[in-house]
């Protein structure tokens, strides 16, 4: 039966970044007013100001502001607003607070607060979708009540079979998920996934199913109306993942049999079907290299990578979520016709190469230019701050083109010449797979980046070469020649005496590199080296602070220098660098004591492991410090024994902070055996 159509007014969007700017985009199309929230870390973000009011939601972590259901449901009372859209993640699947605002007379954008409950549970989803006759994984479950006995899981884990998958019940974006390979590892992956459950998500129940060896990850679109109606509008690819998180999807997937598609869309259907579906959702499977399908999970929300089935279909998912949630039919035609195809890019605030350590701090300059098949849905802007509050992702990236091949290209190209400087991010990681030939071929399966180090695909172990680092150092030349307040109109670096050279040293990915150069009388000419090597053929056609037009070895090259404190970002055809000047006469008593510890990333400390006076082995874990809703262990290098604990649990820690010391084992002292303090 059709529902009665009660239009929206005022949508308050209860979420954040940029699917919060995505949603209002939409929304002030269909001349909907919009409000919404943000946190005080948020208060600076471009999604605050893209609404028609906003309210602020005191505090910084989400338990204090986006995972408070009374206070967002107080903003939209405040405020006039008569919807609530929430987005992806925080509240989205949280069937109590759809009840909350249905109760307070708000319309929820999303399923019936019953269905959320059935597949917010991925256990319960299990047992319905099996009775719906879908194939799924063997599993066994650990509830929040209390701590599982370690006994009971090798139990299940043994009748499950090895590999065994720990995953929440309720959350995803790969957090609370852990591989155990043996019942050695099984107990500990419970109670890891259990704790970061908890924090993320509010609930520390898990389960195991077996483990899948890099299977394909697929997932199938549906839209659902209040008149029983169910769609598919096609399935994405979303294999590429690091730490069980996507980070490249797209659509249609590719290397898919016709038939094989066909089945898994008419399951997405079904499940839908059966569960009365209403409004956008997700239905997840796992392939195996067989051809095999396995029930994964239902999402009741809006998917992050929902732009590329957007660009496929021609449709707009967050207004035919508004619609239906409205009361209105799905439109006529929907899900009939595709074309093109869609990569998506998810473009994060992190150290690839340092497994993928979230990265916090001012974003300086963030752009990517337009482009024909482009599209970019960002949360930041230049001026912007990444904080350790939140999940670390800048932007989503978009290529679309008539062939998969064309999409490719307009991503990588677009990826590749953007300026993104402050922060380290996964940028290099991305174009790197965006060109690599086995997925420029399709065959990708969730093993990807296990057979492709992102080291390889990044193109190296980032340390500057010789164009960017003399590039830098002319640069900086032409700054202090600039603002010098005598013969500011002299060329960059001219000497009068040509056997002068001038030096700067650059440190790049742990890497410190001097640069010699002596520019001619002829104010182009240069004799240069670095690290003592010469550079063939040296001709500088023009230099200012942030411009070096530079020719070496008879290649021209342009390269743009954006410098921030001691810092010089380059860009430029060869890529991208951060060289950091060093100060030619530093102070010694700035150097870390031998064995210290240092926080990987701005974080807060949840657990100390051992006690001062404690011996370590080589890889023991001495604490843990959380950042952006991931647990990252610090472990000992070497070793040793523990003399200093600089901090305690619950203390904030800035980035390079010394957290601990662990010694060297005195002369004399006997070997540590692994079971030493834990």
């Amino acid at each position: 039966m059709t529902g009665t159509v009660t239009p929206i007014g005022k949508l308050l969007i209860a979420n954040r970044g940029e699917i919060a700017a995505r949603v209002a985009r939409t929304a002030r199309a269909m001349d909907i007013a919009t409000v919404a929230v943000f946190s005080d870390p948020d208060a600076g973000l471009p999604f605050v100001t893209a609404a028609d009011e906003a309210v602020r939601l005191p505090g910084t972590t989400p338990a204090e502001t986006y995972l408070r259901g009374e206070r967002i449901i107080a903003a939209a009372a405040a405020t006039g607003a008569d919807a609530v859209h929430p987005g992806y993640g925080f509240l989205s699947e949280n069937a109590d607070f759809a009840r909350a605002c249905g109760a307070a007379g708000l319309t929820f954008v999303g399923p019936a607060p019953e269905t959320i409950e059935a597949m917010g549970s991925k256990i319960a989803a299990k047992e319905l979708m099996a009775k719906a006759g879908v194939p799924v994984l063997p599993g066994a479950v650990f509830d929040d009540a209390s701590d599982p006995d370690p006994a009971a899981v090798r139990q299940a884990a043994a009748e499950i079979g090895y590999p065994v998958l720990v995953k929440a019940a309720f959350g995803g974006g790969g957090r609370g998920m852990r591989v155990a390979e043996s019942a050695g590892e099984v107990a500990g992956a419970v109670a890891a996934a259990r704790r970061e459950a908890a924090s993320a998500f509010g609930n520390g129940t898990v389960f195991l199913e077996r483990y899948v060896r890099a299977p394909r990850h697929i997932e199938v679109q549906i839209f659902g109306d209040q008149s029983g109606r169910v769609v598919h509008l096609f399935e994405r690819e979303c294999s590429i993942q690091r730490r069980y998180q996507k980070i490249i999807e797209e659509a249609p997937a590719p290397e898919l049999a016709d038939g094989l598609r066909t089945e898994l869309c008419a399951a997405a259907v079904a499940a839908g079907q059966a569960i009365g579906y209403v409004g956008a959702g997700t239905v997840e499977f796992v392939l195996d290299d067989a051809g095999r399908f396995y029930f994964l999970e239902v999402n009741t929300r809006l998917q992050v990578e929902h732009p590329v089935t957007e660009l496929i279909t021609g449709l707009d998912l967050v207004r035919i979520q508004l619609e239906v949630a409205a009361g209105q039919p799905l439109p006529p035609g929907i899900g009939e016709r595709r074309s093109g195809h869609a990569i998506e890019a998810r473009l994060y605030a992190e150290d690839a190469a340092a497994g993928y350590l979230p990265a916090s701090g001012d974003l300086h300059t963030f752009e990517i230019d337009p482009a024909p098949g482009l599209r970019v849905d960002a949360g930041f802007a230049t001026g912007t701050t990444v904080s350790t509050f939140y999940d670390s992702m800048l932007a989503k990236v978009i290529g679309y083109g008539p062939t998969r091949d064309d999409a490719r290209r307009v991503l990588a190209s677009a990826l590749a010449r953007a300026r993104l400087h402050g922060v380290v991010t996964n940028r290099d990681l991305l174009v790197g797979i965006l060109r690599e030939p086995e997925f420029a071929a399709g065959t990708v399966d969730t093993g990807y980046l296990g057979r492709h180090p992102p080291g390889e695909l990044a193109g190296g172990d980032g340390a500057a070469g010789p164009v960017h680092l003399l590039a830098a150092a002319l640069a900086g030349q032409a700054a202090r020649r600039h603002a010098a307040p005598v013969l500011g109109t002299l060329p960059s670096g001219w000497r009068n005496n040509p056997s002068a050279a001038q030096r700067a040293t650059f440190t790049a990915a742990g890497t410190s590199t001097e640069v010699r150069y002596a520019i001619g009388r002829d104010g182009r000419s240069v004799r240069a080296q670095v690290d003592g090597e010469p550079l063939p053929a040296v001709l500088l056609h023009a230099a200012t602070p942030e411009r070096v037009d530079l020719e070496v070895g008879g290649v021209r090259r342009v390269v743009a220098v954006h410098r921030v404190g001691r810092v010089s970002y380059v860009d430029s055809a060869l890529g991208h660098s951060a060289l950091a000047e060093a100060d030619r006469f530093p102070d010694p008593a700035g150097a870390e004591q031998a064995g210290s510890l240092l926080a990987p990333m701005p974080g807060t400390v949840i657990r100390i492991e051992v006690s001062v006076g404690d011996h370590v082995s080589a890889g023991m874990p001495i604490l843990a410090v959380e950042a952006m809703k991931m647990e990252h262990v610090i472990r000992a290098p070497a070793a040793g024994l523990v003399t200093e604990l600089l901090v305690a649990a619950g203390d904030q820690v800035a980035s390079g902070s010394v957290l601990a010391v662990v010694a060297e084992p005195g002369e004399g002292e006997s070997p540590v055996s692994e079971g030493g303090a834990a």
